[in-house]
């Protein structure tokens, strides 16, 4: 089975320090897999380049049989891959349904002009947009909260917010870089059951960044670990959690 993401040789520097150096991966579709690593190791480096904010120095990644090496942010999101960010990113004054609507736009397009005119297309287009807005919503049980503004939810409703308008641009592959920071315990617990759910509901390959151990061991069925920019091991989550030089690296001698 050809892997829905594969990334060869990937390198990038900043200033002469090598930030992410020889890295490779193969996820295969349907995987739920992790990229862990200490602070500084390179993870959202990697991000980064898997999403067209950097260019890589070397290296091409591709999406099945793509290959999206250095195209942008934009291109790369209308090829199948969308992401969360460590910090939420929600437009904070906008409502719950309006988010997601902005990760539809791609899908549902008219024109300028239909839209300052108010045309018959446009309220088409919306109608059909607020349906299926509500309908991703409805997945992660915020249809209810549809018209509050996104800044009033509770933190954890935030993340799944983010994560459904994420899914709103219809990817093959979705990244969240450490979906878990800043949670609770019975948060984080909410999380990996959401986490698991948008995997199988949605058919959805997951790519995760993440520190909670046990978020980590309880959802990611492959790990890589980078340290100092390189990959330190990989392998099957039990497997690599259980490797001295893992430990070693999280822990020190």
């Amino acid at each position: 089975m050809a892997a829905l993401l594969s990334v060869n040789h990937l390198s990038i520097s900043f200033g002469g320090l090598r930030a992410v150096d020889d890295f490779n991966v193969e996820i295969e579709k349907g995987a739920l897999y992790g990229l862990i690593g200490p602070n500084g190791a390179g993870k959202t480096t990697v991000f980064n380049l898997l999403t067209g904010v950097y260019k890589p120095d070397e290296g091409r990644i591709f999406l099945g049989d793509r290959n999206i090496t250095g195209l942008s942010t934009v291109e790369i999101n209308q090829a199948g891959i969308a992401r969360t960010f460590q910090n939420i990113r929600l437009f904070k004054d906008m409502s719950v349904l309006d988010n997601v609507k902005v990760g539809l736009h791609n899908r549902y397009p008219y024109s300028t002009l239909a839209g300052i005119l108010k045309l018959p297309v446009y309220f088409k287009t919306e109608k059909e947009m607020d349906e299926k807005a509500l309908e991703l919503l409805k997945v992660f049980e915020l249809d209810g909260e549809s018209e509050t503004l996104s800044k009033n939810l509770p933190y954890g409703k935030q993340r799944k917010l983010e994560i459904a308008r994420a899914l709103a641009t219809d990817p093959k592959l979705l990244l969240l870089d450490e979906p878990a920071a800043g949670m609770n315990p019975n948060e984080t617990g909410e999380l990996m059951d959401t986490i698991r759910f948008v995997r199988d509901h949605f058919d959805m390959t997951i790519l995760l960044i993440e520190h909670d151990m046990k978020l980590v061991a309880g959802i990611c069925e492959a790990l890589t670990v980078l340290n100092f920019g390189s990959v330190l091991c990989q392998g099957q989550t039990s497997e690599v959690l259980k490797n001295p030089e893992v430990i070693k690296a999280y822990l020190g001698d």
